[in-house]
């Protein structure tokens, strides 16, 4: 597998973090702190290297600290610090909500950068292959199993699956016993999208345990 290399001066390095709506799954439309951590342990996110990775359909730009808000911070109140900042405005009664994704943020998200955003008042949600068991105190977990890639989280709120994919270990039903109170299906972003989008709908129909998540952001725009 992949692996993230940081400086050890540093604890978290981060791609970019934004405010926008969350455009997918079971939150889709609520508005969102998205941090993105660098790197993953499935892919290098470098094309060169796609055709050789575990999971060869990630369509999210991971490598390096250069994006909106991105950059390497050395502790966990620095990094809730910036978070916060994305968020800017309080009303009373709503939660502050950041989705911690990446790459795999399961690399990097630990007990103190949830305790510190916690303290700054988040709400959290990670979005995780689902190759690393996660630490306590996520209130949002969304697993997105990936091709052949070893399942060791086997419990969360949201299970989300690309769909089609090729490796039989990746097929919707080898995942309904699991803990997890919602599945979707979402339809794999390629040149064939509408085609898996139909095939998507039709298994849904066929299967009615399992939710359509599909990608709204990419249609409205939206980061």
């Amino acid at each position: 597998m992949w692996s993230i290399h940081c400086c050890s001066d540093v604890r978290y390095s981060v791609k970019e973090i934004y405010y926008t709506l969350q455009g997918e799954g079971a939150h889709t439309g609520r508005p969102a702190v998205f941090l993105r951590f660098s790197g993953c342990n499935l892919w290098s996110g470098r094309e060169e290297h796609r055709e050789q990775a575990i999971c060869r359909f990630c369509d999210t730009q991971f490598v390096g600290v250069d994006g909106p808000g991105g950059g390497k911070f050395e502790g966990a109140v620095e990094l809730a610090a910036a978070v916060s900042k994305c968020w800017g405005t309080q009303q009373e009664g709503v939660h502050p909500y950041v989705v911690c994704t990446g790459g795999e943020p399961l690399l990097q998200l630990d007990g103190l950068a949830i305790a510190a955003l916690h303290a700054a008042g988040f709400e959290i949600g990670v979005e995780s292959n689902g190759t690393i068991e996660a630490p306590a105190g996520i209130d949002w977990l969304c697993i997105s199993p990936k091709g052949a890639a070893g399942l060791k989280q086997l419990a969360g709120d949201e299970l989300k699956l690309v769909y089609p994919q090729r490796e039989e270990s990746a097929q919707p039903a080898k995942f309904e016993h699991l803990s997890f109170q919602h599945f979707f299906l979402q339809p794999l972003d390629s040149s064939e999208r509408d085609e898996n989008t139909r095939h998507a709908i039709d298994y849904c129909k066929k299967n009615p345990r399992w939710k359509l998540s599909v990608q709204t952001h990419k249609f409205l725009g939206l980061d």
